[in-house]
């Protein structure tokens, strides 16, 4: 059985390598087209979008890998059908569990690399493509309100006028309030850059506190300000969640429900990062009944045609099902995993069926 695992590695590994090939390929042509329309604005160059568009190709893998892993499988084993191969391998043992469990101990790799690219890699590569592109382009991360970004922040309300690409603020407000939301003190700052340790170094600070008696301002040149604010959470106004990494996810998720914030989107995110990676080896699993139908006619084109489809169907209902759970209040750990569970049991059910045949 070894040696059959390694064959069928060998496959359907190099399959899929193809298809990512393919892909990529295609994605990373329609991205450059995109950016040729950015050309000249400031000092945004040809040399630029390339290496933009090199950037966002991990995120293009992590997308791609439960749909590519269907087509590469499906057809790895569609070729082995029709070259009588596979029933060889049946009549040498090979019965429907073994098979089953052959391929979803190669699609540990294809689970274990989409969990690395996801988590490590495409959201520092995404970011790294936002800030190149930005910081080039001169533009400014705009907040979706007139007046800048409004962050809540325990007993403080925070309005950032500018994030910078490098993730320093310009024109910070900070309105304190008391346990009662009396408005304490007001805080302006020209410019804001993270120390670390959630300690932002503020400069050109203009202090006006409140108090029974009246009101006292003060000027200083910089002061040092605790917030929970971190390029982290500010990341999300580089990089939209689903292209967060899940532990970002989790951290800013909390940061909302401490603030009495509304988290369903982050959280939804953050489960979809964790179940993701077991996509491909549903994906996997939805292939195999594919090597059972008709086999000594053949039919690669068809089979991967089909693998296509269905692929697109699952990117499909992974984005319908989010948009689902958030305007009927599921769990967001449901609306994360019924895909998956809903295609494993398409799966199971088209495996009975060509096994009863």
């Amino acid at each position: 059985m070894d040696t059959l695992r390694t064959y069928m590695a060998r496959e359907i590994y190099g399959a899929t390598l193809f298809v990512f090939a393919a892909f990529l390929s295609l994605f990373s042509f329609f991205d450059l087209i995109n950016e040729l329309t950015d050309l000249g604005r400031g000092g945004y160059r040809l040399q630029h979008a390339l290496a933009f568009v090199a950037l966002t190709v991990p995120s293009h893998v992590y997308e791609l890998f439960p749909v590519v892993v269907l087509i590469g499988t499906l057809y790895a084993l569609s070729h082995l059908a029709a070259n009588s191969e596979y029933t060889v391998m049946r009549g040498s043992g090979l019965a429907p569990w073994r098979a089953a469990s052959t391929l979803f101990r190669i699609g540990i790799v294809f689970a274990v690399a989409t969990l690395v690219f996801g988590e490590l890699i495409a959201p520092v590569s995404e970011r790294a493509a936002k800030q190149l592109k930005l910081s080039l382009t001169s533009t400014i991360v705009a907040s979706e309100f007139h007046t800048g970004l409004w962050v809540k922040d325990d007993r403080r309300f925070v309005n950032v006028r500018e994030v910078q690409p490098d993730t320093s603020l310009s024109d910070i407000r900070v309105f304190e309030f008391d346990d009662q939301y009396r408005l304490q003190s007001i805080s302006f700052a020209k410019q804001g850059r993270y120390l670390g340790k959630n300690m932002w170094r503020l400069r050109e600070i203009v202090h006006t506190g409140f108090t029974s008696s009246g009101s006292n301002v003060q000027r200083l040149v910089e002061m040092d300000w605790n917030s929970v604010l971190t390029p982290d959470i500010l990341a999300v106004l580089f990089v939209v969640p689903e292209r967060m990494s899940a532990w970002n996810l989790y951290q800013y998720s909390r940061h909302l429900s401490e603030n009495r914030q509304r988290t369903e989107r982050y959280e939804i995110a953050m489960w979809k990062k964790l179940v993701y990676p077991l996509a491909s080896l549903v994906m996997m699993a939805l292939a195999l009944p594919f090597a059972y139908i008709h086999v000594r006619a053949g039919g690669v084109g068809v089979k991967v045609f089909s693998g296509i489809m269905l692929g697109i169907f699952f990117h499909m209902m992974n984005g319908l099902f989010s948009h689902l759970g958030l305007l009927q209040n599921w769990q967001p750990f449901v609306s994360a995993a019924l895909p998956s569970a809903v295609f494993l049991g398409a799966a199971a059910l088209m495996m009975w069926w060509v096994e009863r045949r």
